[in-house]
């Protein structure tokens, strides 16, 4: 009987030092590690501003702005945001993780003539010809992208996200890239937030993270068109 008492004592106390030590770890992403990835790269501030595109979500669920410091011109810097995109220059990204998910993404490693002169109204294409349409297009200052990755683009005004990106010239030879994600909820709320939190949040991160670096390393190699 006494020895049963004393195993059961430390399972409990097992089971106890689990959910403190569970408890500990979701705090410190709550407070530390999720602010951090959803502002990586920014001043302080910066991601408050408002940017173009953030009146096609006026009351995003989730939001997350990151930035670089690039170092050339911002000429250098649109071609590779104006080519994004499948079947065109890609996203600069980890394509294998992409096309594991049958994306068939395929970066480009220099820039293409033939996908730079971007309208509104235009597709990016981002997976099996579902992508999201060009909601305004300012060549070496900005590119707002808004819908919901249905097939065709979002021409009906289905807007589920957007996505901007802001180039801020900081002198001739170096550019500020801002980028703004804003995503709508569904219903039910619980469950848009839990997945939110536990796959949009984190992957986001990781893949626009890749992006941006990529982008700093192709325009600062000096690549003309």
């Amino acid at each position: 009987m006494h020895l049963s008492m004393k195993k059961r004592n430390r399972r409990c106390g097992g089971r106890f030092l689990a959910a403190a030590v569970g408890s500990g770890l979701a705090a410190a992403y709550i407070l530390a590690v999720r602010p951090w990835h959803l502002r990586w790269g920014t001043a302080p501030g910066e991601d408050q501003n408002a940017l173009p595109g953030d009146d096609l979500v006026p009351n995003p669920k989730w939001q997350a702005t990151h930035a670089v410091t690039i170092y050339a011109p911002a000429d250098k810097v649109w071609p590779w945001l104006a080519q994004m995109g499948q079947g065109r220059g890609g996203f600069y990204s980890y394509d294998w993780l992409e096309n594991l998910a049958g994306m068939d993404i395929h970066n480009a490693r220099q820039i293409l003539p033939e996908y730079q002169a971007l309208q509104p109204g235009d597709v990016i294409p981002f997976w099996k010809g579902a992508g999201v349409s060009v909601q305004s297009v300012e060549p070496g200052r900005s590119l707002v992208l808004g819908g919901s990755l249905v097939q065709g683009g979002d021409q009906a005004g289905n807007m589920g996200g957007s996505w901007t990106f802001i180039l801020q010239p900081l002198d001739a030879t170096a550019t500020r890239l801002v980028v703004r994600s804003r995503v709508a909820g569904f219903e039910p709320e619980w469950l848009s937030a839990l997945l939110y939190a536990l796959l949009l949040e984190p992957a986001h991160f990781i893949m626009e993270r890749k992006m941006l670096l990529t982008i700093k390393e192709l325009s600062e190699k000096g690549t003309n068109l």
